[in-house]
């Protein structure tokens, strides 16, 4: 099994940015009748999501509103950042990278090396691994996680089975080299069996763009979506949820013989309280210490880690040590669960993007 133990490496700061506009789901009639919006949230736990709207905002852009803030409030050199890395499946453009353009618009070095990857809901775990990895040798002294994604841009605003669910964000973890703190641990897995569970089928290079791809079609009934609008197998994807999840923290506990009942809060996936609900049960963490953005924020694919510990627990990492447990899974189908801590990290307040 992939594990990990990667030492040297702290967590210095965490930032997290959203776009000013706000959907009701109260209000979505979409949803069907009154009686079925309040079943829809019940289950779902998704009352209100910032997204984007009709505005020409990016990833990008929420993700560099992130990281400004967490380097001003870290007080940090841009010259001293040593590497980037961008994650997400909403980015500026085919080619370039988008961390390229994010190291110029950040005025970083020309010196700083810089990564994109490709993944949805288990990317903060992942890019968390990647750039630690790059830091825990010294080499590198600091360096910027950069994760989320504007997904609502992909979604059918005709389609309740995906558009209710998820909102937008970007989100920036500082990190740096230091030989006195505690390792990270890290157990990442991949089934690639299942990538058609969430798949965007055209506008890629395996299916290219056509005319037809714009053809809204009645999928089930009552949903409708284009080809280069995103599919979710809930059923499917579901079933991944509850059985990857706790499978991989409960794996990652036991390989690296950590203590559960040492872990301050569990920080999952914002996927849906539902199947939230279950991977906690079966990991047996109490309910006080498994904290939800999801009623504020929905589902934000890579973002929903760091902006719920942002959203959530602002006062608790800036104000003491703090012990984590953290599992993203989805898209891919990719999973991932990380145990690290933080001691008075700098945490700003969500910052709200505004055009």
């Amino acid at each position: 099994m992939a594990f990990q133990k990667i030492e040297n490496v702290k967590i210095s700061g965490i930032a997290a940015c959203v776009p000013d506009h706000v959907v009701d789901n109260s209000k979505l009639e979409l949803l069907g009748n009154a009686d079925e919006i309040a079943k829809f949230i019940e289950t779902t736990g998704i009352a209100k999501r910032y997204t984007i709207g009709d505005k020409k905002i990016c990833t990008s852009d929420l993700c560099f509103e992130a990281a400004e803030k967490v380097i001003a409030d870290l007080n940090w050199n841009k010259n001293e950042i040593d590497c980037l890395i961008f994650v997400t499946q909403t980015p500026d453009y085919i080619l370039p990278a988008t961390s390229c353009v994010l190291q110029h618009r950040l005025g970083l070095s020309t010196e700083c090396f810089t990564l994109d990857i490709s993944l949805g809901c288990s990317g903060w775990v992942y890019g968390l691994a990647t750039i630690s990895q790059l830091l825990t040798s010294g080499n590198f002294k600091k360096g910027l996680l950069l994760v989320g994604d504007t997904v609502t841009v992909t979604k059918s605003d005709r389609d309740k089975s995906t558009y209710p669910l998820f909102g937008d964000a970007g989100t920036a973890t500082a990190l740096e080299f230091d030989n006195s703190v505690s390792p990270m641990y890290f157990h990442t897995a991949t089934d690639g069996s299942g990538y058609k569970a969430i798949m965007i089928e055209d506008g890629g290079f395996r299916n290219f763009f056509t005319p037809e791809s714009l053809e809204m079609k009645e999928c089930e009934p009552g949903i409708f979506r284009n080809k280069l609008q995103s599919y979710l197998n809930g059923a499917d994807v579901f079933i991944f949820g509850i059985t990857k999840a706790p499978k991989s923290i409960n794996g990652l506990l036991s390989h690296f013989n950590l203590n559960k009942e040492d872990v301050d809060y569990l920080i999952l996936h914002q996927a849906n309280m539902l199947m939230n609900d279950k991977i906690r049960k079966k990991v047996g963490i109490d309910e006080p210490k498994v904290p939800y953005s999801i009623d504020e924020f929905g589902n934000t694919s890579s973002a929903s880690i760091p902006l719920t510990m942002v959203a959530r627990l602002q006062e608790e990492v800036v104000g003491s040590k703090q012990r984590f447990l953290a599992c993203g899974f989805g898209v891919g189908l990719s999973w991932g669960s990380v145990f690290f801590e933080t001691n008075n990290i700098v945490c700003p307040a969500i910052i709200k993007y505004n055009t």
